[in-house]
């Protein structure tokens, strides 16, 4: 009977006399990985830019959404004559009178009146000049309202004297831009007395005032539109009309 040595022995010079060990580092071959492990969870794709910029909004933009919406908060508290039924509703039709003394049409309708019943040389210049830049705000708040096409308050009525289509936006106020406009010129080429200098500034303010009050406009409508103003009359000034840069204009209304 063999004894256990002498297998052994057979056993290990099966094997070229060597003894062979499997180190920790020496692996079988890998079993196949389960399709659990196979699968990775997807890469989050990148947000778009937009989505970015929702996410993040910048120090700018939570400015201006903050005024804007105080501007439509103070707005619609300050429009106490919206309507019949507001807090001071019962002055709603004066503040319509106001609304009419400041409109476009009565202001080029007057102009042109006095234009042709002048027999001034110096009255029909200047004259001449107002109504340049009657027409000249016209148009310029014609098309800054074509291009922001800022809705009417949620508030307004709209029983406006005489509007056109753009008069459905809101910015800037028309009434507004006029209002600044012929108060610096009157005060500049229309010599007055100081209480009726006073009447004047008095006068755009408080139809400036009277839009928010009936809830034509919000605020920054009209404050745009005093600075609109304000500035249209450096551009009439800049291009002043005069017998000497625009005779065949002046030979028109000559009698």
């Amino acid at each position: 009977m063999p004894s256990p040595r002498s297998s052994r022995e057979r056993r290990a010079g099966g094997s070229g006399g060597r003894l062979e060990f499997l180190s920790l580092s020496q692996r079988g071959p890998a079993a196949p990985d389960s399709p659990s492990r196979r699968r990775e969870p997807p890469a989050a794709a990148p947000l778009p830019e937009e989505d970015c910029m929702k996410l993040n909004p910048s120090f700018v933009g939570i400015a201006l959404s903050s005024l804007l919406a105080i501007d439509l908060w103070a707005s619609k508290r300050l429009g106490v004559c919206a309507g019949e039924g507001s807090a001071w509703g019962s002055a709603r039709p004066l503040m319509k009178v106001i609304e009419v003394s400041g409109h476009g049409i009565p202001w080029l309708l007057g102009t042109f009146y006095g234009l042709c019943q002048s027999d001034s040389s110096a009255a029909r210049e200047v004259l001449l000049n107002l109504l340049f830049a009657l027409l000249l705000d016209l148009v310029m708040v014609t098309v800054v309202k074509g291009l922001v096409k800022r809705p009417r308050p949620t508030h307004n009525k709209m029983d406006m004297f005489v509007t056109i289509s753009v008069d459905k936006y809101s910015f800037p106020s028309g009434h507004a831009t006029r209002a600044a406009l012929v108060c610096r010129f009157v005060l500049r080429h229309l010599v007055l007395a100081v209480p009726l200098r006073v009447l004047v500034v008095l006068w755009a303010l408080i139809v400036s005032i009277s839009r928010v009050m009936l809830g034509r406009h919000n605020m920054t409508d009209v404050l745009f539109g005093l600075v609109l103003g304000y500035a249209l009359y450096s551009v009439v000034e800049h291009c002043w009309l005069s017998p000497l840069n625009a005779p065949a204009l002046f030979a028109l209304w000559d009698h």
